[in-house]
């Protein structure tokens, strides 16, 4: 953690300090951006300031005092409820305007972490609280150049594995001795599994595969026991996502869809029209937004992409955000792509990473387009390959 950097960003945004304040592990954004241990054990309220001037100030529970030891600053100690509320007074009494990860009206589930008691106590002191939420993608979601390199090598090995995968599914429905071998969904999960370890990648549940009506089930997830057997004629699509096996590194995530042995319908052809196109869309808003030097908030990106699918009467079939933002997780604590479930007011910033996922679930089938992309200070850019048609299986 770089005190002197919040600072600045503090000052920029005209805010008077940071609170940080955590009991029983509640807000894991303030473990990770303080460099605090994830296992502690933290059954006391602490809490953390870092003011735009100045030192930094600790109140943590005697019983627990040592649990910002590692954190630079003044300490106060509480063990009595009254001690503690005089406590905080003392601390914040130089700040009136306070970042806390809190979201006016729940508007940003992802940061608003703050109970309603605590917010009533500040309140009740004179404290006027504003969302972190832009503090945070500042400082979990900027990627290092090493970082960013980790996430090239993520997507070079996840697009090959992924190209092959289907590849053995068309082998095995079409071996060159003309006796099928039968696969399933959960037997595909099982080979992309073994080819990412191979790999040396590591990730989060997974990866998907999902045939015909599974397909439009945007979170499936087969299991051995009622996995679906994919044959010729079939629908599927596969979503996978990992990085390098080492600290820090960056996710690849992607959703691709092919059809078995087969031309696709003329349906499922307009409907993957209609969704690529939407994926393109989100992608030239942020291209050209950076080009321009222009900001562009998360809302704006998935706005683009909404867009095409409304114009092309499948509205309603598009039921979750265009993309969320990546890191060393899977769904980062940047800004996503959303105006539907969420309206994303954070900017998208440079050298940050995010998916651009659009999908329309119909009942037969499902049709999600994933990519990934990074920017820069000056330009925005996608990763990895990119569909243009359905996968001949």
């Amino acid at each position: 953690m770089k005190i002197e950097a919040i600072q600045e960003v503090l000052r920029e945004q005209e805010l008077d300090a940071w609170l940080f304040y955590d009991h029983h592990h509640r807000d894991p954004i303030a473990y990770s951006i303080l460099g605090l241990p994830a296992n502690a054990h933290v059954t006391r309220r602490w809490y953390y300031a870092i003011p735009a001037y100045g030192e930094p100030r600790k109140l943590v529970h005697r019983i627990e005092s040592g649990r910002l030891d590692s954190l630079r600053g003044s300490k106060g100690v509480y063990s009595s409820w009254q001690e503690l509320e005089t406590g905080l007074d003392a601390m914040l009494a130089p700040y009136e305007k306070i970042a806390m990860q809190y979201s006016p009206r729940n508007a940003i589930m992802y940061v608003s972490l703050v109970d309603a008691g605590t917010m009533d106590v500040l309140r009740e002191m004179g404290k006027s609280i504003v969302s972190s939420a832009d503090l945070v993608s500042r400082f979990e979601a900027v990627m290092t150049a090493e970082q960013i390199a980790s996430h090239y090598e993520a997507q070079k090995a996840i697009d090959e594995i992924l190209a092959e995968g289907f590849r053995e599914i068309g082998m095995r429905l079409r071996p060159a001795n003309g006796v099928p071998i039968p696969v399933n969904e959960y037997d595909m999960v099982r080979w992309l599994q073994e080819a990412m370890h191979r790999a040396d990648l590591v990730w989060e549940n997974g990866p998907n595969v999902s045939v015909n009506e599974n397909s439009a089930d945007s979170h499936y997830e087969p299991t051995e026991s009622g996995a679906k057997e994919i044959r010729n004629g079939d629908f599927v699509l596969i979503d996978i996502w990992g990085r390098k096996n080492r600290p820090g590194t960056c996710y690849y995530d992607i959703t691709w869809i092919g059809v078995a042995g087969r031309e696709p319908s003329m349906k499922e052809q307009q409907v993957f029209e209609t969704v690529r196109n939407a994926r393109d869309a989100a992608v030239k808003a942020v291209k050209d937004a950076f080009y321009r030097g222009q900001p562009i908030a998360g809302w704006q990106a998935d706005d683009a992409a909404r867009e095409v699918i409304r114009d092309a009467g499948f509205a309603k079939y598009f039921t979750h955000r265009t993309g969320h933002n990546i890191s060393n997780t899977l769904h980062g604590n940047g800004a996503n792509l959303d105006n539907l479930e969420t309206h994303d007011e954070r900017l998208i910033l440079p050298n940050t990473c995010f998916s651009v996922e659009p999908g329309i679930y119909l009942d037969e089938f499902g049709i999600r387009s994933e990519l990934n992309m990074i920017t820069s200070a000056e330009r925005a850019v996608v990763s990895g390959r990119v569909q243009q048609e359905l996968v001949r299986i």
